[in-house]
Order: structure tokens, then C-alpha cells, then sequence
């Protein structure tokens, strides 16, 4: 069966420039393209955004073959040998170049024995997208080592944000509200934005998230427990993560679970992509602190579907989403430690380094000092930025530029 898509949606519509720009210099080269991401945060439309655009340059449908394993089509489809097989009947008499598209790749078993060996096949490209970060800690990197380039996919940008409702950059502060309490995640532009709307279609994702990339995959039992710990990273986003201190809050919601299930659980969330964490890096011993972290959610819409919003506590939700963008323009993010004091970001790519504070607002003189201090402390050279909402306030202080979060999310040039 040759490659059809009759899906005419806003996500096919609008474009992610950003991703599509990446995967180009590796199409028709020989590497497998692996896009990763959570669930619903749009790996499935760029595979298909990706394949339009290598009909419009000349490929033919007949040369195509896009298995989307969430769709019953291709529930024969079930291990390594079913892959091999419809691949080679679908495309092994076609000459010249030809591609093959799976998505949702761990949904089969041993996937990548076959993925392996189609990869020698004449002429073939490959794309493979997975919404399990354990698919690439293990399968992908001991069997498809020096073979494959990752492209992680994460939620929408505020500027993207914009384009999904249809708005410019001039609407960026009345719609900045919005992009914080719902979230980047591309399908919430199907629904009408409210919250009771919204929130129910991110809790259903999450609970098949859970389900499906978790309770099965690790034959959970006491989903009671991991519910919990998934409510108690919420409520503590942009808080040191200690699993002693999740031990002695379960206590008190009469609850029992070891450190050791705390560690095992947490990283079932980072493997379903439903978390991300930030390592802590001692500025002064130059080294990272491998027990101590923070833990920021793979979009912030799941915090308030799960836990409520809350106004009164944006300064974690400002960090996550200030952290979510620092990784989407290809940083590696950590958090700081100088001596006694904290730097929310340090942001490390290339030969670039930069430093990040966030704050929901400088409104006294305390609050200008805890954030400037630890990054007047620090004697490179540097960016230094601190991000607030503040509506006015002065420019630049000792060499710390001061920017509105809007304008540095809006700011897609390189910093």
C-alpha cells in the first residue's frame, strides 16, 4: 500500500519550520532519522510534514511506505520479522531512492533487528519516531550505534503558540496567559480554550501515557503510589528533587514507598518523557552533582490538568517553560551552584555558555538581590540574563541583561 494522507488538519497545515529545517541535511543520507518526544507533542505530523515535502521534490508515492503503528492498519505489523517482511514487499522492487516512515516504532518487537538490517537495503531512507527515551538508552544505542541522528521533539514555542491561534507577535502578551496555563502540546488548538476543555483532553493523555508507557512496559502494580509521586513532581516544579524528602511526604498521605521505587518510578516518567531532568553543576568544583537535581515536566499543561492552576505559583512554571525552550534551541541545560547561592539556568552549547535567572517579578530590593547576586559572583564573560514579567523596569545592571520573558521565548535568533 503506496503512502495516502488525506488528513487536512491545523497541525498538517502549519508547518514546524524549526524541525523540518533539521531533518533536511540528513534526507537521503545514510543514518536512520529517529524523532523522540512525548506523546502528542507532534512526531507523528512532522514525519508526515517531512513526506510531503519529499513528494513536492520529486518522490513518487509508490516509493513510500509509512507505517503508523496507533492505527489498526497495521496491527499485523507486531515484531521485527512482520516489519521486514511488509517492507521488503512494499518497496524491495522499487530502484532508486525510496523511504520508509514508522512511527511509533516501539509498539514493535525488536524493532530494531529489522530496522538493522533494512538499513543495508539499496536506496533506502528511514525514519523512525518513539514516545519511549528507554527505546534510545538501550535498542538504539547498543544496536543501531553510529548509525542513527536523534531529533528530540518537544511542545510548541510561544512563537509557534502564536501561529496555531492565528495570532501575531502583537498578541503575545494577551495570549501569554494562555500558553502558560494550557501549554504547548499541538492538539489543544483543536478545542476551544477552557479550561475544562483542555484540561481533560491532557489528563486523558496522560493517563494513556501512563498506561501504556509505564504500568505495561514495567508491570507497575500500585499505580496508586506512582500517581502520587507524578502529583508531588507537579506541585514541586523548579524545587530541588530529593527521594527522601518524596519518602517523608508520602508518609503524611499515609502512603509507603522506598527510596529505591521512588528512583525506579521517576525514571519510568523521564523514559515516557513525562519529565526532564536538570543536573546540578558546582560552579566552583566544576563538576555536576549526579544526586541532586531538578525535575521540570515535558510540557506545563500536564502541572495544571493534573494539580489545578495556581497564579500564586508561577515562578516553577515560568522555569519550566524558560527550561523547555532552552532545550528546544539545542542547549544543554543545568542547573547552578555558586558557594550558597543558586543560578536557575546554565545553558551550555557549542563553545556557548550562558546563564539564567527567572523571576515572576523584581518587585523589591530582596528579590533584585537573590537574582543578580549569584551572577555578579560569577567572573567569566559570559551572557547573563535575568528574565521576569515585569512590565518597566530599568536596563542592563553591571553587564546582567535584563529581558521580558515574552521578548527572550519570541527571540529566536541565537544568544
Amino acid at each position: 500500500m503506496e503512502y495516502n494522507n488525506d488528513n487536512n488538519s491545523k497541525s498538517i497545515f502549519y508547518k514546524r519550520q524549526r524541525y523540518l529545517a533539521q531533518l533536511e541535511p540528513f534526507t537521503d543520507k545514510p543514518v536512520i532519522k529517529v524523532l523522540t518526544g512525548m506523546r502528542r507533542v507532534g512526531k507523528s505530523v512532522l514525519l508526515k510534514q517531512h513526506l510531503e515535502r519529499l513528494f513536492e521534490q520529486g518522490l513518487k508515492k509508490k516509493h513510500a511506505f509509512f507505517v503508523d503503528k496507533e492505527s489498526l492498519e497495521f496491527e499485523d505489523i507486531a515484531t521485527y520479522r512482520d516489519l521486514d517482511r511488509a517492507v521488503k514487499k512494499q518497496l524491495g522492487g522499487r530502484r532508486g531512492y525510496k523511504c520508509l516512515f514508522v512511527d511509533e516504532i516501539q509498539e514493535i518487537q525488536e524493532w530494531e533487528k529489522a530496522i538493522v538490517s533494512l538499513a543495508k537495503m539499496p536506496g533506502l531512507d528511514i525514519y523512525i519516531s518513539g514516545s519511549n527515551a528507554s527505546m534510545l538508552s538501550s535498542e538504539l544505542a547498543s544496536n543501531l550505534s553510529g548509525r542513527y541522528v536523534e531529533f528530540k521533539i518537544y511542545p510548541l514555542t510561544l512563537d509557534e503558540f502564536l501561529t496555531f491561534r492565528q495570532k501575531t507577535i502583537a498578541d503575545a502578551k494577551n495570549e501569554f496567559l494562555n500558553y502558560v496555563k494550557y501549554g504547548g502540546l499541538p492538539a489543544v488548538h483543536y478545542f476551544p480554550l477552557r479550561d475544562e476543555v483542555i484540561y481533560q483532553y491532557i489528563r486523558s493523555l496522560y493517563s494513556t501515557i501512563l498506561l501504556k508507557d509505564i504500568v505495561q512496559r514495567y508491570q507497575i502494580r500500585n499505580t496508586i503510589l506512582l500517581e502520587n509521586l507524578m502529583q508531588y513532581i507537579c506541585d514541586n516544579v523548579g524545587n530541588l528533587f530529593s527521594a527522601n524528602r518524596v519518602v517523608d511526604y508520602l508518609k503524611t498521605q499515609r502512603l509507603s514507598m522506598s527510596t529505591n521505587t521512588v528512583v525506579s518510578y521517576v525514571a519510568h516518567f523521564e523514559a515516557a518523557h513525562l519529565i526532564s531532568k536538570a543536573l546540578r553543576y558546582d560552579l566552583k568544583g566544576k563538576k555536576h552533582l549526579e544526586f541532586v537535581c531538578k525535575y521540570f515536566l515535558g510540557d506545563i499543561g500536564l502541572r495544571h490538568a493534573l494539580i489545578g492552576f495556581r497564579e500564586s505559583e508561577l515562578a516553577g512554571v515560568l522555569e519550566n517553560i524558560v527550561y523547555l525552550d532552552l532545550l528546544g534551541r539545542g542547549y544543554n541545560v543545568s542547573v547552578g551552584k555558586f558557594g550558597e547561592k543558586e543560578i536557575d539556568f546554565i545553558a551550555v552549547k557549542d563553545n556557548k555558555k550562558i546563564y539564567i535567572q527567572v523571576a515572576y517579578a523584581l518587585s523589591s530590593k530582596q528579590t533584585v538581590k537573590r537574582e543578580f547576586e549569584p551572577l555578579l559572583d560569577i567572573r567569566d564573560n559570559y551572557p547573563k540574563y535575568v528574565l521576569s514579567l515585569d512590565e518597566f523596569f530599568g536596563g542592563d545592571y553591571a553587564g546582567i541583561k535584563r529581558i521580558h520573558i515574552i521578548d527572550f521565548l519570541l527571540n529566536r535568533d541565537e544568544l
